[in-house]
């Protein structure tokens, strides 16, 4: 968890966290689906998650979301 999560990708995890899914993400947000689906992956990467399921749990864990 070395690398900074952005603001952006703190959004897009409480979303999720909040049990909502990219295209409705993405509509909040006003940003495209493949938007979304990049900044999820990116935040993927550097919490090292391989699920989505595992990446809102070690965000919550860190501290990164509440």
């Amino acid at each position: 968890m070395a690398d900074i999560i952005t603001d952006r990708e703190k959004e897009i995890l409480t979303a999720l966290s909040n049990g909502h899914i990219v295209k409705e993400i993405s509509d909040m947000l006003n940003i495209s689906f493949h938007t979304v689906e990049t900044h999820k992956k990116n935040a993927m990467r550097k919490m090292k998650a391989r699920t989505t399921t595992q990446l809102v749990s070690l965000a919550i864990r860190s501290g990164k979301i509440v």
